[in-house]
């Protein structure tokens, strides 16, 4: 029947699509995926969470759907990158939780390497920065705080991967322990230049190259789920951490091409074709990643990162009970009048591109006798604008060119509001996809490929077509002038980061 069953497992859902051969979506499935925060600065999942979840979630979109395994052609995985798994080869038992991309607990490990003068080495061969964000240091944190982990390692007992490789070896019944290009990439223990795991940078990150997954192209054979799982095998041909997938499910195959994701964080990719952003983009806190590996080539991006923006709406609705969920905050938000004055600075761990301050910690500022709950809803709302703003300037700086146009797709990208907002304070033409699951589909073509039932990159690309289109409207100064006072914001809690910072 041709139909392409996609897994996108998140930081706080686990989902499933089918997608038939016209790249329809015929039926989907979600479950809430808990996060576990046993201190400040820690983020951990419960493995069997993302399995159970995950598996859920497959066999319900097929129930949905009305079709059987057998009728499936491919599976694709797109997956929270960067998040760590360790686990015991022999038995398939994790050693310890799964340790999320937004954990802080290695910050010193990171520092040492900064104070060491390794950070330009792991720029050039990584595209990366020495930041608790990326695997590396998250793995050794393990060995070294879970008993016997780190001997157990060197004997080659233990398996890492990111979350892709953890499902890819419960679907296959741990037959295939591998990943693909981009979520190596996301590792600082991948060379993105020779698209191959990296001896002396897993030697300087005290990580046992024994440990680490077979790295494959984006779309390949992956292996087949086993028996029992859907209850006919099927095979997986595609996977792609979640950004670069959100990025080929938008159709930016072109250099100059950029998309945002406004999920729990949100991420900016602009491709830059076969070339390697220079090593210097640092200076901006942005970094080099691979977009894709396919036919033996290599496509490359810039990449940004905020990392809290649907996660600002979550900590208002969870935490402070102003809302009760998403449309809540946007109704409230609208209420407000827009000089309201109020800014919320939403670095819960830290901010991303383009200050890249690992202890910054938010502020809620410009707090005034007449603020209440519509006037923080809005500046929750207004932070991942202005956090754009400032993401998309120093990308087109480190680019050397505009950027003109930027498709966005995620939760948030389905509010109107939110994103006429961005395409004003940052002066941008704003497309949102008909096909808003950008992410899955993504994976889906990546496994439609290589079941070659998918049409290639030109074709795939051309039917691409956008919902809505968001122009500028807002006076230049005008934006100008409210963006100035967010900037002030900023610097308020890049100000904490003078503080030394706990051991977490």
């Amino acid at each position: 029947m041709g139909i392409i069953l996609a897994i996108d497992q998140g930081t706080t859902s686990s989902r499933a699509l089918l997608f038939d051969a016209t790249r329809r979506v015929i039926a989907t499935a979600s479950r809430r995926l808990a996060q576990h925060l046993p201190r400040p600065g820690r983020v951990e999942h419960d493995p069997e969470d993302i399995w159970q979840t995950t598996l859920a979630c497959c066999r319900q979109a097929l129930a949905a759907g009305g079709v059987d395994a057998a009728d499936i052609a491919a599976i694709g995985i797109a997956n929270q990158r960067e998040t760590v798994l360790v686990w015991e080869r022999a038995s398939g038992r994790p050693i310890h939780r799964a340790i999320g991309w937004q954990d802080r607990r290695s910050h010193r490990a990171c520092r040492q390497l900064m104070k060491d003068g390794h950070a330009p080495l792991l720029a050039r061969r990584t595209g990366l920065l020495a930041d608790p964000y990326f695997s590396a240091t998250k793995i050794a944190w393990l060995l070294d705080n879970v008993e016997g982990a780190r001997a157990a390692a060197e004997r080659g007992a233990l398996a890492f991967g990111t979350v892709d490789s953890f499902l890819l070896w419960r679907l296959t019944g741990g037959q295939v322990h591998a990943t693909d290009a981009t979520n190596a990439s996301r590792t600082m223990l991948y060379d993105i230049h020779a698209c191959r795991w990296d001896e002396e940078l897993c030697a300087l990150l005290r990580v046992p190259i024994a440990m680490l997954p077979e790295v494959l192209e984006s779309s390949a054979r992956f292996g087949t789920t086993a028996a029992g799982v859907l209850g006919a095998p099927v095979a997986i041909g595609g996977v792609a951490g979640d950004q670069q997938a959100a990025a080929i499910g938008q159709g930016c195959f072109q250099p100059g091409m950029a998309k945002a994701t406004y999920g729990t964080g949100a991420f900016v990719l602009l491709n830059t074709g076969q070339t390697v952003p220079a090593a210097d983009a640092t200076r901006q806190s942005l970094v080099a990643t691979l977009a894709w590996r396919l036919d033996g080539r290599a496509a490359y991006a810039l990449e940004g990162s905020i990392f809290a923006a649907g996660a600002v709406v979550e900590w208002l609705c969870d935490k402070l009970a102003i809302a009760s969920g998403v449309d809540e905050i946007e109704a409230l938000a609208q209420t407000a009048a827009s000089d309201h004055g109020v800014h919320l600075v939403p670095a819960f761990a830290g901010l991303g591109a383009p200050w890249w301050d690992a202890a910054a910690r938010g502020q809620i500022s410009g707090l005034s006798y007449a603020s209440g709950r519509a006037e923080i809803a809005r500046a929750a709302l207004e932070s991942v604008g202005h956090g754009s703003r400032d993401l998309l300037q120093a990308m087109a700086a480190a680019w050397g060119g505009a950027i003109p146009t930027l498709r966005a797709d995620g939760g948030m990208a389905a509010s109107d509001w939110t994103m006429q907002f961005l395409a004003d304070i940052a002066a941008i033409a704003v497309e949102r996809p008909a096909v808003v699951e950008a992410t899955a589909l993504g994976a889906a073509w990546l496994a439609g490929r290589q079941a070659g039932l998918w049409p290639e990159m030109a074709d795939f690309a051309a039917a691409w077509k956008a919902e809505k289109h968001f122009t500028p409207t807002m006076d230049a100064s005008e934006a100008n002038r409210r963006h100035a006072g967010w900037q002030a914001a900023v610097r308020r809690a890049l100000a904490t980061g003078a503080r030394p910072e706990k051991e977490t």
